[in-house]
């Protein structure tokens, strides 16, 4: 039993009447389990995670219960059998979705990238999400990757655009081009009927050329484009 102000209360009760104390008391208690697990989250620090759980603590039951179901249910979360997008279902909704081109698709590294790109509303194609990248230091090689799986839709798919948008690192641009090479050696003849494409890289806009590193600029060099002209 809690008691405050040597009165008996539920933890409920004192959420709802907004007396939860603002420090954590440091038993080895629910509290103190969540705010440890809080704490593993990326970017969550050990201050971070106690003001989250206070939060959750003073949210209504209602919401508290909401929040654990939502959380409970990721276990029924699975790979998407055509592009390993995460969905709760065989096959993800963007792979699903007769409205968008299916003969467009787009390979990014992690699932992050997708909803990044997906928030730009410029891209209406599919996609193909590799789980990660070519790493030799860190013992990552293209069998770990869904490489072969690409390129196993890629033979029984009508795809006409093979955009890489593997990330301006070492690793992506080593992967994008194990990607291409792979492409070309095992559909042969087939892969010149495909368009491969990398995403474009150089000075943002809105910014300037003073300020750009060296790598921007080289690389905003490499990928200009042509101005067309009127006659």
């Amino acid at each position: 039993m809690v008691t405050f102000n040597n009165k008996p209360n539920s933890i409920s009760n004192r959420v709802n009447d907004n007396i939860i104390p603002t420090r954590s008391v440091g038993t080895k208690d629910g509290l103190s389990v969540l705010i440890t697990e809080l704490s593993k989250l990326p970017g969550i620090g050990a201050k971070s995670a106690e003001r989250l759980a206070f939060h959750i603590l003073r949210m209504p039951e209602k919401e508290r219960t909401h929040l654990a179901r939502i959380i409970h249910s990721v276990k029924d979360l699975r790979l998407c059998q055509n592009c390993f997008n995460i969905t709760g279902n065989t096959v993800c909704g963007i792979c699903a979705d007769e409205r968008r081109d299916h003969s467009v698709v787009c390979v990014v590294e992690e699932t992050d990238d997708l909803a990044q790109l997906e928030k730009t509303g410029a891209y209406n194609g599919i996609y193909h999400i590799l789980m990660g990248h070519i790493a030799p230091l860190d013992n990552k090689g293209p069998e770990d990757i869904t490489i072969r799986q690409l390129v196993n839709r890629l033979k029984k798919d009508n795809v006409a655009e093979v955009i890489i948008a593997t990330n301006p690192t070492v690793e992506g641009d080593n992967t994008a081009l194990y990607i291409q090479q792979q492409i070309n050696l095992e559909l042969g003849d087939r892969a010149g009927g495909i368009k491969l494409t990398r995403l474009a890289r150089g000075i943002p806009s809105g910014s300037t050329i003073e300020y750009a590193n060296m790598a921007i600029l080289t690389d905003a060099l490499k990928d200009r484009r042509e101005l067309i002209t009127g006659t």
